[in-house]
């Protein structure tokens, strides 16, 4: 069972690395935030295997509702902000409040 658990080790990973050390695409952050509910989505799945129980699996179905809508309603206000300003830059982006 360990050996299983390295994959969402590095999937958790390479989602931080995403998201502190690239920080110039946004695009790049949103990947990186589903690599992240990714990992918890296979470690939810791997210990409702173990332990023969369901609530990981429903945690599961939840997480990808919640990641898929997410995603969605980021893209949404990514082609917008692209439409109005013409690029899109994390920097400009923190400069928006409202």
């Amino acid at each position: 069972m360990i050996w299983f658990l390295y994959l969402p080790f590095v999937l958790f990973l390479i989602g931080v690395y995403g998201i502190f050390f690239s920080r110039k695409n946004i695009i790049i952050v949103i990947m990186s935030i589903e690599l992240l509910l990714l990992a918890c989505n296979i470690n939810f799945l791997l210990y409702s295997l173990l332990w023969w129980d369901l609530v990981g699996q429903i945690f599961t179905l939840i997480i990808l509702t919640v990641a898929a809508s997410e995603s969605a309603i980021g893209l949404a206000i990514l082609v917008v902000f692209y439409r109005l300003q013409g690029y899109i830059a994390v920097d400009s982006i923190q400069n928006i409040k409202g």
